[in-house]
């Protein structure tokens, strides 16, 4: 689904990732770990098209189409969306219409159809509300959906940015630190939740969180990152005692 070719990122003298390489398989929900600065978020935005890579290639789906040197519109088009460290809602609008501007990805009526309403817009603006309607149901905000995103308590405003990329219909679903600022029962929810997604959307996932919880929880595959290097891969139990990952996370005496 996803493949990282040897790919560095600098800023000037700063080597954000070094010489990275990592395969992602269909179906997978794989993790992304390791301390802070080690590199991950700007993998993500190499990955979804904010950077292009200083080096390197970055290959997605079974075609494997290089897509290192797209936009991210035209990766998102592709089937690969994501969600944020710090949550990037549209707070001044409605849970319904946060849902509903995910789902424009998708239109083929020009301009000019939407502006006059034509029935192919009206055809496909139904179709978008009711997938909306949809999505809010399945991540149990369609109650709420009148209402102001900046309303919703925390825990729901991560849900509604996972709905609002559902709208893109990924295949490929990005979650930078999905579990950031939850209690414990917000992420037991949430594992769960993530593994109701993947199966009822055919969802492969690659997520970045700091809940060692979650990671051990519900990944399958795991690469670890240290000061933009690869450190480590592996299952949880082989990530849990490799000797690398516990000296990046607690150092040495």
């Amino acid at each position: 689904m996803l493949k990282i070719n040897n790919m560095t990122m600098r800023f000037g003298g700063v080597v954000a990732v070094n010489k990275l390489s990592m395969e992602i398989e269909k179906g997978q929900i794989v993790g992304l770990i390791g301390p802070n600065g080690a590199g991950k978020t700007t993998v993500f935005n190499v990955v979804t098209g904010v950077y292009k890579p200083t080096e390197g290639e970055v290959f997605y789906g079974e075609a494997n189409e290089k897509i290192s040197q797209l936009r991210p519109d035209q990766i998102a088009k592709l089937g690969i969306c994501r969600t944020f460290q710090n949550i990037r809602l549209f707070k001044e609008l409605s849970v319904f219409d946060n849902v509903f501007i995910g789902g424009h990805l998708r239109l083929k009526s020009g301009l000019f159809s939407s502006v006059f309403r034509l029935p192919k817009y009206t055809g496909e603006e139904k179709k978008m509300t009711e997938k909306a309607e949809y999505l809010l149901e399945k991540v149990g905000l369609y109650e709420m959906r009148n209402e102001k995103a900046y309303s919703l308590p925390y825990g729901m405003q991560r849900r509604l940015e996972i709905a609002r990329a559902l709208a893109t219909e990924p295949r490929l679903l990005l979650l930078d630190e999905p579990a950031a600022g939850m209690n414990p029962q917000e992420t037991q929810e949430l594992m769960e939740f993530i593994h109701d997604i993947k199966d009822e959307f055919d969802l492969t996932i690659f997520l970045i969180e700091h809940h060692m919880e979650v990671v051990m929880g519900i990944c399958e595959n795991i690469f670890v990152l240290d000061h933009g290097n690869l450190i480590a891969q592996g299952n949880p139990q082989e990530i849990q005692s490799n000797e690398r990952v516990i000296e990046a996370y607690l150092g040495v005496e």
